[in-house]
């Protein structure tokens, strides 16, 4: 019995008085059980037990009153410490298994916390990237608020500008289709090059260095005598000169384009 209670009651709980009844029905029982007789009837209380307990202690001469304070003060030390085992006797081996599981929980904990310490300086680090991103992320923000008012500025700019050449477009559109309308009233085809006009200019002024004669002849003839006969002879043969001359200067300009060609 003296390995299953302590001197000193420890405070009272249910789970620890349940504990305490069954360990006395187990003692009882095998004390008379050795003695062949049957465990008289008993009311098992926490209060019947522990008065039970102090009478036993007392008939053994181990009653609180009767021990040193130093013995008591040590009792209640073991009791206290057994009960923040959650131990129920005081058995060396109670202890150690009690202090081992106590180690166990503790190295458990210990490497809990330092996952815990390592999984929070990682999110420690998180955050403090996430923090520098914000940040940034706000003075870009930031900056665009303020560029917003120049770039709608440049925006209206430019949509000016692209009305002002749209217009433009138009208009050069306009004269382009006049100038092809005149250039086809004027009989200009696509054979028609740079070259084939200097060419014809060239014989321009040739023909005209040729029909001058003809021209300043037949100026002269407004000073002919009044013999009409003579005079419309030699009218005649001036105007066949110049319709020889501008057959001549229409077959230069066919011989200049088929050469073109």
């Amino acid at each position: 019995m003296s390995d299953s209670v302590s001197l000193i009651d420890p405070p009272p709980t249910e789970s620890r008085d349940a504990a305490r009844i069954a360990d006395v029905k187990a003692w009882l029982a095998s004390q008379f059980e050795a003695s062949a007789k049957e465990v008289p009837a008993f009311e098992y209380t926490s209060r019947s037990v522990a008065h039970l307990i102090r009478e036993i202690l007392e008939n053994v001469g181990l009653a609180q009153e009767s021990l040193p304070s130093n013995v008591v003060s040590s009792a209640q030390v073991l009791a206290n410490v057994a009960n923040l085992l959650n131990i129920r006797d005081t058995e060396l081996s109670s202890f150690l298994v009690a202090m081992g599981d106590i180690s166990l929980r503790k190295t458990a904990v210990e490497e809990k916390r330092a996952k815990v310490q390592k999984e929070s300086k990682i999110l420690l680090d998180y955050t403090r990237k996430a923090i520098a991103r914000l940040t940034y992320l706000k003075r870009t923000l930031g900056q665009l608020e303020d560029d917003v008012a120049p770039c709608e500025a440049q925006m209206e700019n430019w949509k000016t500008n692209l009305a002002v050449m749209a217009s433009k477009e138009r208009q050069y559109l306009q004269q382009y289709n006049n100038y092809k309308a005149l250039l086809n009233r004027v009989g200009y085809t696509p054979e028609i090059s740079h070259g084939v006009l200097v060419e014809m200019a060239e014989h321009r002024k040739e023909l005209e260095k040729k029909t001058k004669p003809i021209l300043d002849t037949l100026r002269s003839y407004q000073d002919l005598p009044p013999d009409k006969a003579l005079a419309a002879l030699a009218i005649e043969d001036k105007k066949r000169q110049y319709a020889a001359a501008e057959k001549y200067l229409e077959d230069v300009l066919h011989s200049a384009l088929a050469t073109n060609d």
